[in-house]
This record gives structure tokens, sequence and C-alpha cells, in this order.
């Protein structure tokens, strides 16, 4: 592991020649395998209030929210690192979108010191893509972060457990009300899951329609509990407008 170590802070002083992914200023190599400098990880927006904790939205005294009280999800907690904002968005996009793959560490060690000392899983996964969007976009993000966790935590990191059964549009290009009936039936379990607790990592979880109906297919395939492990949080849209 540490070789692997090694070898991510060459890869990225080599593709960022030593200088904040955010701020281009200096930074120590040792410092988020040398991807942002000691200022602008203090100013990355961490959810540190009290959360519900279910769908980890804000609630006072971490309660369960309203709206988890009134309509149960079928995942049964969610751990968030960030909330999903500049200088957030910057970094996930940058993952997800241009193939910055030594991201895909740095997110993952936010997301580990989030969930140390939490619930544990038996194994973790990830949010899968279709074979187009993977084609694509030529790498699972949400994967490449759940090796990451897979591998601070010292979990077992199943990459397969599910897959897309069909294709769907894009839940950004959506309104929030149409992002649950566009992922429908979207997912199938490849294996039994013998009152297993799952972990499943994305990297930003929005109106949690993608989790919830991912949660709804291992709970059918026997999964006993889900816990969703996200890198960011998006917070719901003002006066009913949509995101």
């Amino acid at each position: 592991m540490k070789i692997l170590a090694r070898a991510a802070r060459r890869l990225a002083n080599a593709v960022f020649g030593g200088r904040c992914f955010l701020c281009r200023g200096a930074v120590c190599a040792a410092h988020d395998e040398g991807l942002l400098c000691a200022a602008c990880d203090a100013e990355l927006p961490r959810l540190e209030a009290p959360s519900c904790p279910r769908c980890a939205l804000a609630s006072p005294h971490g309660a369960l929210c309203g709206r988890c009280l009134a309509n149960a999800p079928q995942f049964d907690a969610t751990l968030a690192a960030l909330e999903y904002r500049f200088p957030t968005d910057a970094l996930v996009q940058a993952l997800k979108f241009r193939g910055e793959l030594s991201l895909a560490a740095l997110l993952g060690r936010l997301l580990a010191e989030r969930i140390a000392g939490g619930e544990r899983a038996d194994l973790v996964t990830a949010v899968p893509l279709s074979a187009a969007r993977l084609r694509e976009r030529g790498c699972n993000q949400a994967l490449e972060i759940a090796r990451e966790i897979a591998r601070i935590a010292r979990l077992r990191l199943d990459p397969h457990l599910a897959v897309r059964a069909r294709d769907t549009a894009a839940q950004s290009a959506l309104a929030w009300a149409e992002r649950a009936r566009n992922v429908r039936g979207a997912f199938e379990c490849v294996r039994p899951l013998a009152g297993e607790t799952v972990a499943v990592v994305d990297d930003v979880m929005t109106t949690g329609a993608t989790l919830e109906e991912l949660a709804r297919t291992l709970k059918r395939a026997g999964a006993a509990r889900v816990l969703n492990w996200v890198v960011a949080r998006t917070f719901p849209p003002q006066d009913g407008a949509d995101a």
C-alpha cells in the first residue's frame, strides 16, 4: 500500500507540478497526496453540523428528519463528507468529467475520515454506470473512490455487485420530481446477499433517488442494511425550485 501511495503522489506531482489543484499555490507533496495545500484543505465545506442519520440533511440534534419519519427511504443511513458547493464541486467534476483519477484518493480520504468510527459494513460497492456512460467517461468515479475507502478502512470491495439493467438519462438534467421515475428498475444485483450490510459509495447525493433505487434492489437481494457513503451532499433548493 505504501508503494501505491508513493505512486499516487508521484502522479499528482507530475500532473499538477507540485501546485495545489484549487489555488495553484505551492503544496507539500506529503499533504493530501500533493493535491491540496493546507489552506485549501481547511476551507473545504466539511459537514459537521447535526444531520439526519438516514438522509444526511440538516436536522436538530441529529434526529431523524420529518421527511424520513413520514416516508422512510429504502437505505438505512447516510454519511456525507462535504457540502456540494465550491470548491467541492470543482474536485468532483474534475474527477467525474475530466478523468483526474488522482483526485479519487483525496476524495476517498475525506470520506474515510467521515465514516471512521461509524457503523461498519460487510462489504463496499459503488453506484454502477451503464456501459455507454462508462465508455464516455473512461472510469466510474464512484468506484475509484470506493477503492480508496475499502483500502483505508480495510473492507471488502465488490465492484460488480450491482449492474445497470438499463441506461437512463443523467439525473442532473432532470427536475427533482422526475428523478425517482428516471431510475426506477435501473439496477440488478448479481448475487444473493444473505443478511449482509452493504455500503454504497457515490460522489454526490442530491435527491437520493438513485441511492434509493439501488438500496431497494440490494434489499430485494437479501441485504439486511444499506448504508450510503457519499463524498458530497446537495441540499434541497429553496421555494420549490428545481436543481
